[in-house]
């Protein structure tokens, strides 16, 4: 098969875009894949204790785009999940993010009773507020209380994940988590919380099975392709390819780091079984300093699944982030754009080097180096479909 678009990845970004082209432009459609499996990093499937494990970290579905959950729910039936997560705060098991409850569980009765009415009265019920902004209030208890919540969840949690402090990070970051003034435990507010009946991995299977799709796994795409910076062109197979090429990879890995590395945080779990529940909830965070624990938090794989269908034995995945080493043997993954200012500079300098080149587009978390939600990159890969295919009508 001749293709007419290349796609390279088979994660969320890649498989959502080959879709459309092949179903709704009708286009060939190649995708390249260096794993031996669709799905990017969403990959699932189940293990020998009959769990549904996620071979890289959890991921739950939350959405409020109504649009997403149409287009995902051609290629699924669902479940409704809502995750919550609890955390070993200071010697207290609580919920996360830090909420309501968790100022009862970690303060005697009287105290706890005055800061949440300190909070709800300068915050109001419901709200989310950002731990930066809650540490810059002049209110001596509130102020108090936010240090309380910097030092035993978000500053060792944060060092550990990111290798570095909570200042040195995009607020954008720290905000993903902030201080939530509310009795609600879910650990997401969106309107649409699910997972899918068949994993994860099935939808890419059926978002693929079109027979102008060809996917080709454990290819790496420059076994076959080339971006020619000098010319400005792509080569597929030798020949000049002038359709569509949408990249979903690490940019920098794509044309052999002339710039050098861009950096990223990686990930190692420890996997282990259990005869019996391991924990309390699905994701149990350790927001405790390095030396007493080096992993940031243990997820334990069942209690993602559907209550009738959970076996007896159990899978946990231990997590630990490291920094990545393309050439690394340990966690050699790239999970997490470091949300810096010279990261981004480094990353626009890449850009400039392919631009000029019209038929190559960056999409995703790695060829935008920049962190998506799983239905931000579902909603992006639509948008860029409806671009592309737009412009090739006009």
């Amino acid at each position: 098969m001749k293709p007419e678009v290349i796609v390279i990845g088979a994660g969320f970004a890649g498989s959502v875009i080959a879709e459309r082209f092949a179903h709704v432009a009708g286009k060939r459609v190649l995708v390249l894949e260096k794993r031996a499996h669709v799905g990017g990093n969403m990959y699932d499937y189940i293990d020998e204790n009959g769990v549904r494990r996620h071979e890289y970290g959890p991921h739950i579905f939350h959405t409020h785009s109504r649009e997403v959950v149409d287009y995902l729910s051609q290629f699924t039936d669902w479940y409704p999940y809502q995750h919550r997560v609890l955390g070993h705060i200071n010697g207290v098991v609580a919920p996360i993010p830090f909420n309501l409850t968790t100022i009862e569980r970690s303060f005697p009765k009287e105290k706890a009773e005055r800061l949440k009415t300190l909070l709800i009265n300068e915050y109001g019920m419901e709200k989310k507020v950002p731990i930066l902004q809650l540490r810059a209030n002049a209110n001596p208890e509130i102020n108090e209380l936010a240090e309380y919540i910097y030092e035993h969840v978000f500053k060792y949690y944060t060092m550990k994940q990111w290798g570095q402090t909570p200042e040195e990070i995009d607020p954008a970051v720290t905000g993903r988590v902030p201080v939530h003034i509310s009795y609600d435990d879910r650990y997401f507010q969106d309107t649409y919380q699910m997972m899918p009946a068949h994993g994860f991995t099935g939808i890419f299977e059926n978002m693929l099975k079109n027979e102008k799709i060809e996917v080709r796994l454990k290819t790496d795409a420059k076994s076959c392709l080339k971006v020619d910076l000098e010319n400005k062109q792509i080569l597929f197979e030798g020949e000049v390819f002038q359709g569509p090429v949408i990249f979903t990879g690490a940019i920098d890995d794509l044309l052999d780091y002339p710039l050098g590395e861009l950096p990223y945080r990686s990930l190692e779990f420890d996997i282990q079984s259990h005869p019996h529940t391991y924990q309390e909830a699905a994701t149990v965070n350790y927001p405790t300093p390095a030396q007493q624990n080096a992993f940031t938090r243990i997820t334990e794989y069942k209690l993602l699944m559907q209550a009738d269908q959970q076996p007896e034995a159990t899978t946990i995945a231990v997590e630990y982030p490291l920094t990545y080493h393309h050439d690394g043997e340990t966690g050699n993954i790239p999970y997490y754009p470091i949300a810096k200012e010279e990261c981004r500079r480094q990353y626009q300098a890449y850009c400039e080097l392919i631009r000029g080149i019209d038929n190559l587009h960056l999409l995703g978390r790695l060829a935008e180096y920049q962190y998506y939600n799983m239905d931000a990159i579902v909603a992006k890969a639509l948008q860029m479909f409806s671009k592309l295919n737009e412009t090739s009508h006009s």
